[in-house]
């Protein structure tokens, strides 16, 4: 990027240089559907200045197209300072200068993509031909953002996933569809994948098994129940029900949250950390080191023990609760303005053993997959459940038909007496909040108390 350049008088400016290159391949029944490639980009610039913000964005890349923006938005700033005067804050954060870099491992081709489809159709169908139908998806997506600011940071930020998804659909014995998924995502693209027949066979295997177990599935209790959460379910709800609430912007929207730090707010069982870029020395899947804002992206330690600790913080939001910048403000697309988003959220393993917690259950129901989840900022939550199980005297029985499990997260979090001691994290989905945004969830299996819909 050239160098930037702001009319006089500008308190701070930044500019994003932003790439988005995806990659989708879709296969039904052996009948390849979608095949596409896209690639969007452009530059974009904030200006803050009087105690406002202005934006502004341009679908090219080049220098002169760099400094209109700018102009253009402190145009916008200016613009907005006629609705009044407001106090202006001195903005937090740093000028972290940071060059990241992506994957080095060669891209498969077209056809290879579509080889590895047709292998995995094919041993569907040769190993379940009772199925009625066989979706495989395979996905990659990477962004590249170029960053500038006033208070002298600069670099760049780079983010690859990939992930493939197979879709069985069977029926059930009055006939009507039953349909579950398999998936597996992670950090590069999709060579970057473990893909081969070695390793997907036995997942298939396993999801084929749940699938015929749902064909006999007996309707679940609606009430109030003890369950087992999946590691998988662990992190939806790390994110959805408790991660969104711990964004500044929705506690200073008067998030249920607001106010409680330092008290407790789940079980001394739960910590739960929006990691920036490692786990445990290991680099995670979608590792940031730098905000689109620039700020250097630290750890934000939302829970420990079971006590509020911390938010999730951009710039203003920091300066504005007078703590410390997270690098939380990610922007998806050029022409999309940077908001606190979560990047790898977790709940953190505790000690138990996950069979053990289940022998533990005289009665209850271990929850294994979700298809879909929401939450708002009062904690409250609702998850669709499209694979769970009866536990009955310590073990596992039947399936049970689709579900819902719902609640206040603060108090179910409070219910948590087991956490096992394995992780599982996955980046395979998008985070919803104004523009969708690349996040991974983890979590190991946790054991409480929440509401089931049903009979």
């Amino acid at each position: 990027m050239s160098e930037l350049s702001v009319p006089a008088g500008v308190q701070y400016a930044e500019v994003r240089a932003h790439q988005v290159r995806k990659v989708r391949k879709l296969m039904v029944d052996g009948n390849l559907t979608a095949n596409s490639e896209t690639t969007e980009g452009g530059v974009s610039s904030r200006v803050y200045n009087q105690g406002y913000w202005g934006f502004a964005s341009v679908p090219a890349l080049d220098r002169i197209s760099q400094e209109k923006v700018v102009r253009k938005a402190s145009d916008n700033a200016l613009a907005m300072s006629r609705f009044g005067n407001k106090s202006q804050l001195t903005l937090a954060g740093n000028a972290h200068s940071f060059e990241q870099r992506g994957t080095n491992t060669a891209e498969l081709s077209q056809q290879d993509s579509i080889d590895i489809m047709a292998l995995i159709n094919d041993h569907c169908r040769r190993s379940y031909p009772d199925l009625k139908s066989t979706l495989i998806l395979l996905h990659q997506e990477a962004h590249n953002k170029a960053y500038q600011n006033t208070m002298g940071g600069e670099g760049v930020n780079v983010i690859n996933r990939a992930t493939w998804v197979v879709q069985m659909t069977a029926e059930d014995k009055n006939g009507r569809p039953v349909e579950l998924r398999e998936s597996l995502s992670g950090k590069g693209n999709l060579a970057d994948l473990n893909m081969t027949m070695q390793t997907i066979a036995p997942a298939l295997d396993e999801t084929y098994r749940h699938l015929k177990a749902k064909c006999n599935a007996v309707p679940v209790r609606g009430g109030k129940h003890v369950i087992v959460l999946s590691p998988d379910l662990a992190g939806m709800l790390a994110h959805e029900a408790m991660g969104h609430p711990c964004e500044a912007d929705s506690v200073l929207g008067g998030s249920a949250l607001a106010g409680l730090v330092g008290k407790p707010v789940a079980s001394e069982l739960i910590t739960m950390i929006d990691y920036a870029n490692t786990y445990n020395g290991t680099e995670l899947m979608i590792p940031v080191y730098a905000d689109d804002e620039g700020t250097e992206a630290i750890d934000a330690v939302l829970i420990e023990n079971g006590i509020m600790k911390n938010f999730m913080n951009s710039r203003e939001t920091a300066a504005k609760l007078g703590i410390a910048a997270t690098g939380n403000a990610r922007a998806y697309t050029f022409n999309d303005e940077p908001l606190i988003r979560m990047r790898n959220t977790a709940i953190l393993p505790g000690k138990s053993k996950l069979q053990d917690m289940i022998s533990e259950v005289e009665e209850g129901y271990f929850l294994m997959k979700t298809g879909n989840g929401q939450a708002d900022a009062t904690t409250e939550f609702m998850f669709g459940i499209n694979l769970a199980y009866e536990i009955k005297n310590g073990k596992l029985g039947n399936a049970i038909t689709d579900t819902t499990v719902s609640g206040r997260a603060i108090d179910m979090l409070k219910t948590v007496d087991a956490v096992s001691d394995d992780m599982h994290w996955e980046c395979g989905g998008y985070c919803g909040k104004k523009q969708p945004m690349v996040v991974s969830m983890g979590g190991p299996a946790i054991r409480a108390k929440a509401h089931l819909g049903g009979e």
